[in-house]
């Protein structure tokens, strides 16, 4: 079976946000601190980042701001707390790409990062098969 991977997305202090994104044709790279995050640069090709405005080791959209100040094209996604305006305003001010909710749903989670990397038009489907080269799991293809 083919994989057709567009695009290496890394997601920092998601936890279980991530199975929203499991039939688009990404490769996610996971982390829970915007430390193992900011070193993961070092030795990963990545080419958009969701990330928490607020993580255990980087409060106040610290993470991001490093992010942006470093890598100021590479689009970006903030998780902002429900109902905090001074977050959203603090993440579009730094000019991130796109400001989500914590408590939005999955699927305007998967469709705003799917018009983020411009994967709107491609369709995903899942793919389970019992041979020996689906032996890590499941296996995407698109369409």
């Amino acid at each position: 079976m083919i994989v057709l991977v567009q695009a290496t997305v890394l997601t920092v202090g998601l936890d279980g946000q991530n199975k929203a994104l499991e039939e688009l044709p990404i490769q996610l790279v996971t982390m829970q601190s915007g430390v193992e995050a900011a070193r993961s640069f070092k030795n990963k090709d990545v080419d958009s980042v969701i990330s928490k405005w607020d993580l255990d080791d980087m409060a106040d959209g610290l993470f991001l701001r490093r992010l942006k100040t470093i890598k100021p094209d590479i689009p970006t996604i903030a998780i902002v707390k429900s109902g905090d305006w001074a977050q959203e305003i603090a993440a579009r001010s730094l000019g991130v790409s796109a400001v989500i909710s914590d408590d939005a749903d999955d699927d305007f989670f998967r469709e705003t990062v799917a018009n983020l990397l411009g994967l709107a038009e491609t369709v995903s489907i899942r793919a389970i098969s019992g041979s020996p080269s689906d032996r890590f799991g499941t296996r995407k293809a698109t369409l």
